[in-house]
């Protein structure tokens, strides 16, 4: 029979999410165990566009955002690490006069709740930043502040600081089942079990099934955005360029290379852990970036790829505490946009878990909206 292992926190899923959450607790010296089913970085947190973005979020998530974008201004200090994190900007352009009504709104909007890190870019000054656009363009939106990392690179950056404080992390370890007795976790796996005082849930598009032995529901949706990269190009684009109307991310990286993303959804079967890509859709992506970018009709792509994440219905994630249950708590759900609060993320479960409350607004976030 085995043994059963004891931590004072487990951590189920090893995403950014939840290796920012064992990085924080472990720094601050509690014991963390973290048990991932396949290996850290495999689907969400792994495979995204690695947009470090404050631009346009939910307002809800404007105050997460900004904090872990002061994360992200220093992340070399934090896991020794610096992620290939650029500061480029990022602009969301309008393509015709709606486009120019819903960022100019947004722009209102954002001044009048006090933010100033968007604004507005006139179309002869997007056409100066980026003269390899559509000179019919009509103008954009921009947080010159915001850029773009490695997402794999990053969260094993969060992984090993974490493991430097002590944390455990247990990869190709299965979840099965979760029940508290005596006041303890007892969280059965394919390894064997595992004993702890607090439960932290990060099980990105899987979250929905721990939360659900517990009687919190939530109609979390398994989704797969799809990525795409060119071979290397000669350099010709500094800024992450955002669709307004349609679906898109574009940036060139480092080495030439274009990556294209925006929200085309890949087929998703979670219970068998794969995807499978959408060629009709790519293909309206393709369409949107050869018309934003005329010269991009000679890319040659070099693959394509999707990892599964968690969706919400309203477009935002569940962080905080359990409705239900004690020492339990909960963050996923990140709805294709996770990426850039995964630092500021792993810093409110720890004050949450450790001191019972954060200075930052989460109170959107709870998992009883749902119920």
């Amino acid at each position: 029979m085995r043994n059963i292992v004891t931590s004072d926190v487990i951590v189920i899923g090893g995403g950014l999410h939840g290796s920012s959450t064992a990085m924080n607790l472990a720094k601050a010296g509690a014991e963390v165990l973290l048990l991932e089913k396949n290996y850290v970085g495999r689907h969400a947190s792994g495979v995204n566009a690695g947009g470090v973005r404050t631009l346009t979020r939910h307002m809800a998530e404007v105050p997460l955002s900004l904090a872990s974008q002061q994360i992200w201004a220093n992340i070399q200090d934090h896991v020794d690490d610096d992620c290939g994190f650029e500061i480029c900007g990022q602009m969301r352009v309008a393509e015709h006069e709606a486009d120019v009504k819903t960022l100019r709104d947004r722009l209102a909007l954002m001044q009048s709740k006090g933010y100033t890190h968007e604004e507005w870019v006139e179309p002869a000054d997007v056409c100066k930043m980026i003269p390899s656009i559509v000179p019919t363009i009509k103008g954009g939106l921009i947080a010159r502040h915001d850029g773009a990392a490695d997402p794999y690179r990053t969260t094993l950056a969060f992984r090993r600081k974490a493991q430097q404080y002590g944390a455990d992390f247990r990869e190709g370890v299965t979840v099965h089942q979760v029940a508290k007795r005596n006041q303890s976790w007892w969280v059965d796996t394919d390894a064997g079990q595992f004993q702890s005082r607090v439960l932290v849930n990060c099980a990105g598009a899987w979250a929905d099934k721990i939360a659900a032995q517990f009687g919190e529901f939530v109609p979390l949706k398994a989704v797969g955005p799809m990525m795409l990269v060119t071979t290397r190009m000669p350099h010709f684009l500094e800024t992450v360029v955002l669709g307004t109307s349609r679906p898109l991310s574009f940036k060139q990286r480092a080495n030439g290379t274009v990556l294209i993303g925006g929200g085309h959804l890949a087929w998703v079967d979670r219970n068998r852990d794969v995807t499978e890509l959408d060629f009709h859709a790519l293909s309206k992506g393709a369409k949107t970036v050869c018309e934003l970018f005329p010269h991009m009709r000679n890319a040659v792509i070099s693959r394509g790829w999707a990892g599964i994440e968690a969706s919400m219905p309203d477009g935002i994630p569940v962080i905080g505490p359990s409705g239900v249950e004690e020492n339990l708590f909960h963050a996923f759900g990140f709805s294709t946009h996770g990426f850039q609060l995964g630092p500021v993320v792993g810093q409110i479960m720890k004050d949450l878990i450790l001191s019972g409350t954060t200075d930052l607004p989460i109170e959107p976030f709870h998992i009883s909206r749902f119920s």
